[in-house]
């Protein structure tokens, strides 16, 4: 870092934030109603202020300014003057400083002390916030190693949070554990090539503070929902403290054939609502910024449910979300983004869902950007609600109907066949139209908000107690349901009853057409005890929990990765279209698809809602070129709580049929054969696959 005396020069208006050029730094930030805008520089330690430089330049609503000799490490913050006029939608206060929108990295954490709230007060807060560090760019792309690109067909996801899934893993060194570099080590590489993983999913990652109230129950925010700095990665998950930990980490997941996305939260920022504090965009220029009530610029458009909401309208609100866009996939080198409370993104001044929001537009048209994999959280806590199914194209979607669809078919809930037929069979009702098909929808039956796979089975209602909300927070419809005892049992048949249930649902997920998405911690039962909102439970409640390996009734990762290395070797459940129902011309009676009953009846339109009826079997037939004989599978579920006998189809060319799946184990060698027409039993909560039997 440079001594006094700083002079600055103009600089350039872009890039906007804190950018080394191998000479100095340039220093731009958007505020279209501030007066003047100070660059303040701090030593190395955060502590002691050094200066304030007022920016010399502005073009538009840019300021801007030129530090020769200034280099990566520079520890730095921002203040903005202008009114403070609450009633107009202004927070200006110089008392305040201010982390810069585009910084990179961050320096300290908050300390709640009254100084850094929005009250118009002279208490300077330049103790209690968090600094920006300039840091120096990454090597690019083309000098790293290349995507793997793996189509959407072939895609198997995995979400899992950074510090979670590695906090506790003894195979992993201690000084790594928790870390995003932990990401990068062989053991969990090859635990998730054995899975069927393609592409891990990564919980907000970007820069996050603990909410006020979670700080005086002496809890944290975990999840990492409450963003401030959408570029700054967040400081804990580094072990070197070096974003360049991040890019490596990608790199040598690339080289494993490994995809990596993370989930961006761009709908709202940490500083909540009127009362909350000023730490940056607030400060800077509130009124463009945030949406702010009609007739009541004072108060918050909170359609987010955390305080506020940024305005997806505003041309500086969409700089911002894509130069964070582009620092992740150009720079970092990740492969796409789920974006959390899509609908946000997307919605017109009066609330309306917009497929052609300026967000969309905007990736669209950046060749950099639009040919990764985005997907849409496609709800919102808001009035307005979801627009599952309404997303542009290239854009996917996570599919709640096929979560709840699936949940309640499984806990063996009445009239549940259709939906549950539906949804396996890629979700037409949903993505049907304007030339989508069902890779347009992720399917899931667990993820981080919510029952685990193994709470989904051992719980009939949450239990969030240690959340110090009385059980107040948290859905009140899971779908779950605990065979009879509510959590930890010591009854061998309920868990064995619970277990099978777990793998009959990831083969469900394994089998069905769309994209499907593990949660982490589901191949070896994880459990929260019932925690279906653990977002402030930094604890074990919520890390993987890796002394499951190789218990019998708790690790599935011998089911799960014969399920996806099923997928992979069959070609229907990853076909990418919709089942027509129809059969080809040649096979005049050899439909795509036949629904049975498991008396062997095919299931009559009229019944598929009887409320009587539970058990469901599905023949799916692919034909390939002349020569090849068709694919065919056929899968039986009985969410019931009794044995099922289910009749054997007898299609054309199949005397045989050969058991390749059971929700009760994993012993292909041991697969039984039956004859076409046969009768074959499928226990309660249980799953069974058939292929056509072949005498060698």
């Amino acid at each position: 870092m440079i001594g006094p005396p700083f002079t600055l020069t103009t600089g350039e208006a872009q890039p906007l934030g804190a950018h080394w050029d191998g000479r100095g730094v340039n220093m731009a930030v958007f505020s279209r109603h501030a007066t003047r805008v100070e660059w303040c520089l701090f030593d190395e330690t955060g502590e002691h202020e050094l200066a304030r430089l007022v920016l010399p330049a502005r073009d538009g609503d840019i300021w801007h300014g030129y530090l020769e000799g200034a280099s990566p490490g520079c520890v730095y913050g921002l203040r903005a003057f202008g009114p403070y006029a609450p009633h107009e939608g202004h927070r200006f206060n110089p008392h305040k400083l201010l982390i810069d929108p585009h910084a990179r990295a961050l320096l300290g954490h908050v300390t709640w002390n009254a100084a850094v709230f929005a009250c118009a007060n002279d208490q300077d807060s330049a103790a209690f916030v968090p600094k920006c560090i300039v840091v120096a760019s990454l090597p690019p792309l083309s000098q790293r190693p290349p995507r793997p690109g793996t189509p959407w067909r072939d895609t198997v996801l995995y979400e899992l949070h950074v510090k979670g899934y590695s906090h506790s893993h003894p195979d992993i060194p201690e000084s790594l554990r928790g870390t995003v570099a932990a990401l990068g080590e062989h053991c969990l590489i090859d635990h998730w090539k054995a899975l069927g993983v393609t592409t891990i999913e990564l919980m907000p990652m970007a820069s996050f503070l603990d909410e006020t109230d979670l700080v005086r129950h002496g809890l944290s925010d975990y999840w990492g929902y409450n963003p401030i700095a959408p570029l700054a990665i967040h400081a804990p998950y580094l072990s070197s403290g070096q974003a360049r930990e991040m890019a490596d980490t990608v790199d040598r997941l690339h080289e494993a054939e490994i995809e990596v996305i993370v989930d961006i939260v761009l709908n709202h920022t940490a500083e909540g609502g009127a009362d909350g504090p000023t730490l940056s965009l607030r400060g800077l220029d509130n009124a463009t910024y945030y949406q702010l009530q009609t007739g009541n610029a004072q108060e918050y458009v909170d359609d987010s449910g955390c305080g506020n909401t940024l305005d997806p309208n505003e041309p500086a609100v969409i700089a911002l979300f894509h130069a964070a866009l582009r620092y992740w996939a150009c720079e970092i080198g990740v492969d796409g983004f789920r974006f959390d409370l899509a609908t946000l993104l997307s919605r017109t001044e009066t609330g309306s869902f917009d497929a052609d929001a300026p967000l969309w537009r905007t990736i669209a048209a950046d060749p950099d950007l639009r040919d990764l994999k985005l997907i849409a959280e496609p709800w919102d806590p808001s009035r307005h609600g979801s627009a599952l199914g309404a997303f542009p194209a290239p854009v996917r979607e996570w599919n709640g109907r096929y979560r709840d669809d699936v949940r309640r078919f499984w806990r063996g809930d009445a009239s549940t066949r259709g939906g549950m037929a539906t949804r396996l069979a890629g979700s037409s009702d949903i993505f049907g139209h304007g030339g989508r098909t069902p890779s347009f929808g992720i399917n899931f039956i667990t993820c981080h908000d919510g029952f685990t796979l193994a709470d989904l089975t051992a719980y009939a209602t949450k239990h969030n107690e240690a959340n110090a909300y009385g059980n107040r927070d948290g859905t009140d419809c899971d779908w779950s349901a605990n065979g009879g005892e509510e959590g930890d049992t010591d009854h061998r048949d309920l868990l064995v009853r619970r277990r099978r249930l777990r793998c009959a649902m990831l083969a469900t997920l394994a089998l069905s057409r769309g994209v499907p998405m593990l949660l982490a911690g589901d191949e070896l039962s994880r459990t929260q005890r019932g925690n279906n909102n653990a977002f402030c439970q930094d604890n074990a409640l919520s890390w993987v929990d890796w002394t499951a390996r190789d218990d019998p009734l708790r690790d599935l990762r011998a089911f799960v990765t014969q399920a996806f290395a099923w997928r992979r070797q069959w070609r229907s459940p990853r076909m990418d279209a919709f089942f027509s129902g129809t059969a080809p011309s040649a096979h005049p009676d050899d439909k795509d698809i036949r629904w049975f009953e498991p008396s062997g009846t095919e299931v009559e339109s009229t019944r598929w809602d009887d409320a009587g009826k539970l058990g469901l079997g599905a023949l799916m037939t692919l034909h390939g070129p002349a020569a090849w004989d068709p694919e065919r599978l056929f899968l039986a579920f009985n969410p019931t709580d009794a044995i099922l006998s289910f009749r054997l189809p007898a299609p054309d060319g199949v005397q045989s049929w050969c058991t390749v799946l059971d929700a009760d184990s994993v012993q292909q060698e041991s697969a039984s054969v039956h004859l076409a027409g046969a009768d074959v039993c499928v226990p309660s909560g249980g799953l069974l696959v058939w292929v056509p039997h072949r005498l060698p």
